[in-house]
């Protein structure tokens, strides 16, 4: 494949940060097949009046370890999305910043337990910027994130 030094080349899984939720650490699964982005969360409680609605959320970064993190996001939204299953879920929508490799950018993201997937996240096409190219035979393009962010928490 070409590289082209204007572009940012990802994987097919990548290492990401969601700093406005606090998470400095994830291993997210780029999935061009989907629409909306996921992530994998628990807890999923409204909040706040219906002029401003808010979700509070905890996320589980990391598989193998207890390590939660909860997190509060206003809802943008809620959508009928259609699961890799074939299932319809109705689910909150947020906004937060992405950071993949230097750079950062607002994607929507739609809360849905994931526990049986091994990706806590999946960046859907949405969230993939045409400044981007996704490499699907390789994994981990960018800089390697640390589960170790989450220490000082």
């Amino acid at each position: 494949m070409l590289r082209d030094a204007s572009r940012l080349i990802v994987g097919w899984q990548e290492w990401v940060a969601l700093p406005d939720l606090g998470l400095p650490a994830l291993k997210a699964k780029i999935d061009t097949g989907a629409k909306t982005s996921a992530l994998s969360t628990t807890l999923i409680e409204p909040f706040g009046s219906s002029r401003k609605p808010k979700v509070r959320f905890r996320v589980r970064p990391n598989r193998s370890t207890d390590l939660e993190v909860e997190a509060v996001a206003d809802i943008i939204d809620r959508r009928e999305v259609m699961s890799s299953n074939g299932v319809s879920e109705l689910r909150y929508v947020i906004e937060t910043n992405l950071c993949l490799g230097p750079r950062t950018w607002p994607i929507e993201v739609t809360l849905t337990n994931r526990e049986h997937m091994t990706s806590r996240m999946l960046i859907g096409r949405q969230a993939i910027r045409s400044d981007m190219l996704v490499d699907c035979a390789v994994s981990f393009c960018q800089p390697r994130l640390s589960y170790r962010l989450y220490a000082s928490l």
